[in-house]
């Protein structure tokens, strides 16, 4: 049983995928599809697929409408895919995305280096998405990166996270994930964030996205848990980082979260075991283990 002041339930947004594997070496398409009909079968009921991001930036997600075409749906589970522009979302739609998601960043610096242009330019440039998957019925999450600090600019003050938060679910996300994209963030910095994003944002409409880069996203998580947010995004064997973020290491290893997760008598409703395999199995490779603790701590039980 969870303490009172965590979520009784939680869920697991799986992005390892998308966000993991587009920061790796190429992997075959097979063994990309391989991995998300295991993860399907894992309990887990929402999975980043792909991007349809131009692949002269993301050489790794060009396969997109591919793994889209061949995986095997579960009825049960959300197919995402990132969709940066209206190119990106009619491609997306060709592929029978089940949701989409947009992305954007609380650092100028930032927003030009990733995506080219400034934080509004990129705003305005979701409005058409939104608008066109509203018409469709289709759901929008909006993605937020360096929420604590930025590597180009340093500090990021709160306000300005709870500001373009607010302006993504003003014109139409359903859900801010909120991203530490250099794994900066301490339990401190993380609560006076959420604090800020709070005052604006209903902690429902809110998700935490943490990398582990200085070994603090499962103490930022439980930080997020006691505050009352109660979705997590996670990278199943911690795959991935950030190009665009020098000394950005993995996402938060699914394993990981899930372990704590069921520590804290938190519902997830994911077999972690079946989650440990998929991640075994997907970094054989890229010729490495699981960057997750629970992971290697299970791998006598688990290699079979």
């Amino acid at each position: 049983m969870a303490h009172p002041s965590l979520p009784k339930r939680v869920k697991i947004v799986e992005v390892g995928p998308r966000d993991g594997l587009q920061n790796e070496a190429s992997i075959p398409t097979h063994a990309k599809v391989a991995l998300i009909n295991q993860l399907s079968n894992s309990g887990l009921t929402h999975i980043e697929v792909g991007s349809f991001v131009s692949p002269k930036w993301v050489p790794q997600m060009a396969d997109s409408d591919e793994v889209f075409k061949q995986i095997t749906r579960n009825p049960d589970v959300i197919y995402a895919a990132l969709t940066p522009n209206i190119t990106g979302f009619e491609a997306a739609m060709r592929a029978q995305a089940d949701q989409v998601a947009v992305f954007a960043s609380c650092s100028e610096s930032f927003s030009q280096k990733n995506i080219n242009c400034s934080i509004q330019e990129s705003l305005e440039r979701f409005k058409p998405v939104i608008e066109k998957a509203s018409q469709q019925g289709i759901a929008v999450r909006g993605y937020l990166s360096c929420i604590i600090d930025c590597p180009y600019e340093g500090k990021i003050q709160p306000e300005q996270v709870a500001s373009i938060a607010q302006q993504l679910i003003s014109m139409g996300c359903y859900e801010v994930s909120l991203g530490d994209t250099i794994g900066t963030g301490t339990p401190l910095k993380v609560a006076q964030m959420l604090n800020a994003v709070m005052r604006q944002i209903d902690q429902s409409k809110l998700a935490v996205h943490f990398h582990n880069t200085w070994g603090q996203a499962l103490a930022n998580i439980y930080q997020a848990l006691q505050m009352g947010v109660n979705v997590i995004d996670s990278s199943v064997a911690g795959l991935g980082g950030c190009p665009y973020a020098k000394g950005a290491s993995g996402n938060v290893a699914t394993e990981d979260v899930l372990y704590l997760c069921e520590g804290l008598g938190i519902d997830t409703g994911v077999d972690l075991r079946k989650v440990a395999l998929s991640g075994w199995r997907v970094t054989q490779y890229l010729n490495r283990s699981p960057n997750s603790n629970v992971a290697l701590a299970l791998q006598d039980h688990i290699k079979r």
